[in-house]
């Protein structure tokens, strides 16, 4: 059934109630409560996929999310979706290193989030090499190797300007030199940790802040320095939203998209606990994609194709205290007191539950196996290719998909 009208009621008494607020998901994120014990349920390896077991529906019932979420089809090197797939892999959720290495097969890149770009006197460094492992790293191209063609998944590590004052990056985007520096230690740990490129993410921080030109010149400049080392970059980028604007717009792309490698697009956060609902709607995804590059533009195809838009695996718990983001484990807990089926909303083909349980009511928004194919089909319709923030906040069984 769709209840637009009663969802719409029921956010609106929950927004009277919010006294506080939680920040994104991040390492410091709460935990889930229950110890629930989980050995009888369908684990691991599977005969049959999630299509064959006729478990990708608009209305799931909440019995076999609970049943069937731990197991995934043994041909994990089947691909269904044939564009470029990235998946992040972040130290704070764990489970990402296993399905890295169990699905290893379904991603083009990965991209562990590691690493930050800082400021040293006078000099630049990166923080947070202590996170890499490069036995994992080994493992992950091992398994992701593909026979027919000897290609494997390339690694793209994640990296932040971290603790930067307006005085560093008012010097860093003012002097090539000083982006010179931070060209060579971009470099410099790629080639000693054998990496195949980076994720670099500014421009949502900088855009809306300083002129276009400078923006373009900082991204330009590392991506010529990287392509000297047959290195690539991949840009991260947000989505149009009315109350931002166009902060990566069409003029961007067309400055940029033949300099870069990819541009990871981040379709999701629509709602937070000021404005629930639900973390993704369809309409919003196919606009972002259709704002940067429209139906009909200039090389369309060969700019689409760069385009990895962004699928969350996390979701959102509102609450009246506020609530906020919530991975499988809290999702788990919450979703095995519902009775029946999930709530469908077809406008934003996203799928919630309310419950009432000892902790107080709650609306939760989280991917199931019908939403996020809708979206994986979204991209095969468009051209794009997809990133997946992050691999160790889903279900298993949600890998079939891909």
């Amino acid at each position: 059934m769709r209840a637009p009208d009663a969802l719409l009621l029921r956010l609106a008494l929950l927004l009277l109630l919010l006294t506080t607020v939680r920040g994104t998901l991040a390492p410091d994120s709460h935990k889930s409560k229950s110890k629930t014990k989980e050995s009888a349920l369908r684990g691991g390896p599977q005969d049959q996929d999630v299509f064959d077991l006729g478990l990708v529906s608009p209305e799931p019932l909440a019995k076999d999310i609970v049943s069937n979420h731990r197991g995934y089809f043994k041909e994990t090197g089947l691909r269904r979706f044939n564009g470029t797939t990235l998946g992040y892999v972040t130290p704070w959720n764990s489970h990402g290193y296993d399905v890295a290495k169990i699905f290893a097969k379904k991603f083009d890149i990965i991209s562990p989030v590691w690493l930050q770009i800082v400021k040293q006197g006078d000099r630049y460094a990166v923080a947070g090499t202590h996170d890499i492992d490069a036995g994992w790293l080994t493992d992950v191209r091992r398994k992701g190797k593909q026979v027919h063609n000897q290609r494997t998944v390339k690694v793209f590590p994640r990296f932040i300007f971290d603790h930067f004052t307006d005085r560093d990056i008012k010097l860093l985007l003012s002097d090539a030199q000083e982006r010179t520096k931070v060209n060579d230690v971009l470099i410099k740990c790629c080639k000693d940790n054998g990496f195949d490129g980076l994720v670099l993410e500014v421009w949502s921080q900088l855009a809306g802040r300083i002129d276009d030109k400078i923006l373009y010149t900082l991204v330009l400049q590392m991506a010529k320095e990287l392509q000297k080392h047959q290195l690539r970059l991949i840009l991260v980028i947000p989505p149009f939203r009315k109350e931002t604007g166009h902060l990566f717009g069409e003029k961007h792309m067309d400055k940029l998209f033949k300099h870069i490698y990819a541009f990871s697009l981040m379709t999701y956060d629509f709602s937070s606990v000021q404005r629930p609902g639900a973390n993704a709607p369809l309409y919003f995804v196919r606009k972002a994609v259709e704002t940067i590059a429209p139906e009909g533009c200039a090389d369309m195809t060969a700019k689409r194709a760069k385009i990895l838009l962004g699928l969350n695996m996390y979701g959102n718990d509102y609450t009246p205290d506020g609530g906020g983001p919530i991975t499988f484990s809290q999702y788990l807990d919450l979703v095995r007191h519902v009775k029946k089926h999930l709530t469908f909303d077809e406008r934003d083909v996203e799928n919630f539950f309310e419950i009432k349980n000892d902790d107080g009511r709650h609306i939760v928004f989280y991917p199931t196996l019908y939403s996020i194919n809708e979206r994986i089909k979204l991209a095969q319709e468009l051209g794009t290719g997809i990133s997946i923030w992050e691999l160790g906040q889903g279900l298993n069984y949600f890998y079939d998909l891909f």
